[in-house]
């Protein structure tokens, strides 16, 4: 990155968010994006060493432009002017448009949990439209993730962070890297045909065209996408996906619509608290079901994941690294086969 024009400073932090998203076992957000940044950066859609652009600040309500920022890097920035209004205001409903990819959005309401406050995040995703509508058959619009954090007093916090379709692209990509199949269910070809190559949604099929991902839960997860698309594209000013994209373009451009709450500033942080924790207890004491070891809540296999591979590491399958080799190649840096 610093190759492609960043600050060690910004290549730095957008390093270490690829790393955590890693670690975090989410490999669809992790180093392996690294060549379609430096693609992006090469073709003009990202712009290295920008900074947030605020265009309506009320106190409690932002308008922020990422100007095609490193999305690590302004939603960064968003996220610390979002926090310091909630704890002066009580609240903050903050969009951020024209952000490059965001990377793992639960890193976002990490950020708010570790301060004590609530966060909700609505994200669109301007690139190759890549899931089907519910009843469709090719590609409308992108993953649109959703995530909402929420703090648990004394212990992890709830977060849950969950791409639109039935899963991420970047699994995909990684799926397809490593030469495996996928479960049945995921995915359609270019001719709307049930599949599980994942190649359909990651390389151009024989008559050019590709498949497409399904949304998640049939038409709820695809109500939900949509909700993603007007929340986070069009009420944030960053754009909504309405035409066919150039399979050729790298950038990734997201809107986030951003809602923070402080429960202290609310009046009900006691009772917040002790129904909160209450709640997890209620869950988290069923008995496991068979084949399964315990009640999760979300963020634990996360948090799992992180003990186990700061431990053993983090594996990259060989054409995700032979991609790394060559993006490095791009911008004159070289790097062992």
């Amino acid at each position: 990155m610093i190759a492609a024009g960043s600050t060690k400073d910004e290549a730095a932090t957008v390093a270490a968010n690829l790393v955590l998203a890693n670690l975090s076992g989410h490999d669809s957000h992790g180093v392996g994006m690294l060549p379609r940044y430096v693609d992006a950066v090469l073709e003009g859609g990202l712009t290295p060493n920008n900074s947030l652009r605020v265009l309506l600040d009320t106190g409690s309500l932002l308008s922020l432009d990422g100007q095609r920022g490193y999305g690590q890097i302004v939603g960064l920035q968003a996220m610390a002017l979002g926090m310091e209004r909630a704890r002066t205001h009580g609240s903050c409903i903050m969009t951020l448009a024209n952000a490059h990819h965001l990377g793992r959005i639960g890193h976002f309401a990490e950020m708010a949990v570790a301060q004590g406050l609530v966060s909700l995040h609505f994200v669109n995703v301007l690139s190759r439209p890549v899931v089907a509508p519910f009843g469709g058959a090719d590609g409308r619009y992108g993953t649109n993730p959703c995530c909402i954090g929420i703090p648990l007093k004394g212990r992890e916090p709830f977060i849950l962070d969950f791409a639109t379709s039935r899963v991420a692209q970047g699994k995909m990509r990684v799926a397809h890297n490593e030469g495996k199949q996928v479960e049945a269910g995921m995915l359609i070809d270019e001719f709307g045909r049930a599949t599980t190559n994942p190649g359909v949604v990651v390389v151009p099929q024989s008559n050019g065209l590709f498949g497409a991902l399904m949304a998640f839960g049939e038409h709820k997860g695809y109500g939900m996408a949509v909700a993603c698309e007007l929340l986070g594209g069009a009420l944030t000013g960053s754009g909504t996906a309405h035409k066919p994209a150039d399979p050729a373009i790298r950038a990734v451009i997201n809107g986030m619509l951003t809602i923070l709450i402080d429960p202290a500033k609310l009046g009900t942080q006691a009772s917040f608290e002790q129904e909160a924790l209450a709640f997890a207890d209620w869950l988290q004491a069923a008995p496991a079901a068979p084949g399964t070891d315990a009640v999760l809540i979300a963020g634990d296999p996360e948090r799992a994941k992180r003990i186990q591979r700061q431990d053993s590491g983090i594996a990259v399958d060989g054409e995700t690294w032979r991609e790394m080799v060559a993006a490095g190649r791009k911008v004159g840096v070289t790097l062992p086969d």
